[in-house]
């Protein structure tokens, strides 16, 4: 058995160094000397963190990324999940609670050796990868090797190390005459009430969550403390689903984070009480802020064009028939209806899948979607500047739209998606409450609530079109309109000037010039669209216009797009800083609290024109400015405009949906303050003021 341990080779420690310094050493081991084939046995990577530096368990709460572990085994050899050792609970400054491991640690795993192994020794080899963090995070990475001979009889090997994480692995929750558990829901909160004799010797007990993907967990804290009972709440902050209980680990130990920390895995109810996620007067209430704020997008810059374009169509009606111009108006409802429901079960269909849903964010965030938007805004332009004529193939307008009323019902319908479209980028007042309540429910308050927001939208059109006698308010028709036509065609150009603008915030410069040669391109296509696909032209005429057209748009879209402004490198969020703002990260904001400063934290896009409107009417004024510099609040910008996925769970956790979000962290122990979506002067100076007395009296 001796001349097993010899033959042994256990894998070399690989180190992970960050100017000059060792942040963590990986290393495989295993608990015997030798593999008996047929007979499992237990690995472990075994990590060892510099002082002051951690990594995280398998739920790592609100930052950081647990480690991962891929194993190329032979064929035949089966592997268990990773055993986490209970963690520990850290609570930074800005309120980030994370739950990971400080020191050491040891993540094992049990391995099966299939019952014949024909060779002497066996290599195994698996990719770890880590995120270690302190006030910096560095991700890191290596590939581990553990040789092992085969024999028939094997010696425990690493028993020490194995024994005290095997001492710190969760237990199974015990028998009823131990510990009970009951689960019950007040809306978005979870309650779980354990009774048990045993749990009451400990002063310290914790809930430490393990959500599904798809479920956003606020902090957990104990309600409520009686002899043999304790309460948990558990904040729901959004759910694919109703949940009615949650997996996790009640963990318990002297003192808080103690090396005699036990804990039992909780991952069914013994008893279930629901409650509904909300009472039918709050739904209400929160249907009736998206209704309000649906009318209120209607005066956000980023539909203004397409309104106006709305508007211009209502002075073209003026003087027709009462059931004409209902029917236009109910097109252009239908058209805003179907894109916001469109987008409401795309939303749910995302969520239960797991992905994080936030209004506008998923699109917007996406280059390739501004761009389409940037095509579709520039031809639509073109169309006003009388360039070309956008008309329907003759196979339709002769059968379905053959009517002139039709074909002017279906531009109406398209111009309430085209209206929508462009406010995905914009909140308003009353939207960004009601539409982070709704991303916490059901789909069917989800959905529910879109079919408001559509309904506050549409509202104005629909009432204008309903009562025509209003129309003798707007001018007469006239020659006039063709000039206002074309006036409306810039109003659209400078829509996709800002479109460019987002795409060059999202892919740099070089991004947007590649972006502007493909819309170059778009132009001359549409350009040969209206001066030789004419009905006066011949066949051939049309078809080599078409051909060309067509070899044009395909031929820059692969090269342009496909190869240039795919290959154009993300721009970064530090390139868009100006004055004395810094990039945001939560282990800056960490740092900035732990010295007591007070920080503010504006929350922003490139593509988030309320954003813009906030900065540069308050946040960038001589006033607000000089308040800043005056009470020595650090400024900090979360740019969001390529979806970065830290950022969207902070502003899932403060119930918003999108940005903007503005932020100020009173210091170290203070409690944040939220700001409305859109600010004034006063809002921001009152708040500066009053934070800028409490750190002082502190």
């Amino acid at each position: 058995m001796i001349c097993w341990s010899f033959l042994a080779v256990a894998s070399q420690g690989l180190a992970q160094t960050y100017q000059g310094k060792q942040l963590v050493k990986a290393e495989l081991l295993a608990d015997t000397n030798v593999i008996v084939p047929g007979e499992p046995f237990t690995v472990g990577l075994l990590l060892r963190m510099a002082p002051g530096w951690h990594t995280y368990w398998k739920f790592s709460g609100d930052a950081g990324l647990p480690t991962e572990l891929n194993w190329k085994l032979p064929q035949g050899w089966k592997i268990g999940e990773i055993q986490w050792p209970i963690p520990l609970k850290t609570i930074d400054p800005g309120d980030i609670e994370t739950y990971g491991y400080e020191n050491e640690v040891l993540l094992m795993q049990e391995i099966t050796p299939p019952p014949k192994v024909d060779s002497s020794t066996v290599k195994l080899v698996a990719d770890a990868s880590w995120l270690v963090c302190e006030k910096i995070c560095i991700p890191g990475s290596a590939t581990l090797n553990l040789e092992l001979p085969i024999s028939t009889t094997s010696q425990p090997a690493n028993r020490e190390l194995f024994d005290r994480y095997r001492r710190l692995l969760p237990q199974n929750w015990p028998g009823a005459n131990v510990a009970t558990a009951e689960w019950g829901r007040a809306g978005s909160d979870l309650r779980l009430k354990v009774t048990s004799e045993t749990l009451a010797k400990y002063p310290a007990a914790d809930f430490f969550p393990l959500p599904e993907q798809a479920t956003v967990v606020g902090h957990p804290t104990i309600e409520s403390r009686n002899k043999n009972e304790i309460v948990f709440r558990i904040p729901i902050e959004s759910s694919g689903k109703n949940l009615s209980s949650i997996a996790g680990l009640v963990v318990f130990s002297q003192r808080s984070n103690g090396e005699d920390r036990a804990a039992w895995q909780v991952t069914s109810p013994s008893i279930i009480s629901g409650s509904p996620p909300a009472p039918v007067r709050g739904i209400f209430t929160f249907l009736l802020f998206g209704f309000l704020g649906g009318m209120i997008l209607n005066l956000m810059p980023c539909v203004l064009p397409v309104i106006s374009l709305k508007i211009f169509g209502f002075i073209q009606q003026a003087g027709q028939s009462r059931q004409k111009i209902l029917r236009s108006g109910i097109a252009f409802t239908t058209g805003i209806f179907a894109w916001f429901v469109a987008l409401a079960l795309l939303l749910i269909a995302l969520k239960t899948v797991g992905r994080d849903v936030t209004w506008g964010g998923f699109q917007f965030t996406n280059p390739y979607f501004v761009l389409v938007l940037s095509v579709i805004v520039l031809v639509f332009a073109l169309n006003l500047f009388g360039v070309f004529e956008i008309s329907l193939p003759q196979s339709i307008t002769g059968g379905l739209l053959s009517r002139t009323e039709r074909k002017d019902d279906l531009g109406s319908f398209f111009q309430g998606v085209f209206a929508t479209v462009l406010a995905t980028p914009c909140t308003a007042p009353f939207l960004g409450t009601a539409l982070g309540f709704a991303f916490s429910q059901s789909p069917a308050i989800i959905l529910a609530m879109f079919i408001a927001i559509a309904a506050g939208m549409s509202a104005p059109y629909l009432l204008l079109s309903a009562q025509p006698a209003w129309l003798r308010f707007l001018p007469q028709p006239g020659p006039w309109m063709v000039h206002v036509k074309q006036f409306m065609g810039f109003l659209l150009l400078a829509t996709l000037l800002f479109l460019l603008y987002v795409l060059g915030a999202q892919r740099g410069l070089e991004g947007a010039i590649w972006a502007s040669c493909f819309l170059l391109v778009i132009s001359v296509a549409c350009w040969m669209k209206g001066a030789f696909v004419v009905p006066t032209a011949s066949a051939a005429k049309r078809g080599v216009a078409l051909v060309l057209m067509l070899l044009l748009m395909l031929g820059s879209g692969i090269y342009f797009i496909g190869n240039k402004f795919h290959s154009a490198n993300m721009a970064s969020a530090g390139s868009r800083l100006r004055g004395d703002w810094q990039a945001f990260t939560p282990e800056r904001l960490q740092a900035e609290l732990e010295q007591g400063h007070p920080v503010f934290v504006d929350f922003t896009a490139a593509w988030c024109l309320t954003c813009k409107f906030n900065e540069a009417n308050v946040l960038e004024s001589a006033d607000v400015r000089e308040a800043f510099q005056r009470h020595a609040i650090v400024k900090l910008k979360a740019d969001w405009t390529n979806g970065d996925p830290v950022i969207t769970k902070l502003l899932q956790q403060f119930g918003r949906p999108g940005v903007p979000l503005y932020v100020l962290y009173p210091g170290k122990n203070g409690e944040p303050i939220v700001f409305p979506e859109l600010l004034t002067k006063s809002i921001v100076l009152e708040k500066l003021e009053t934070v800028a007395r409490r750190v002082a009296s502190d």
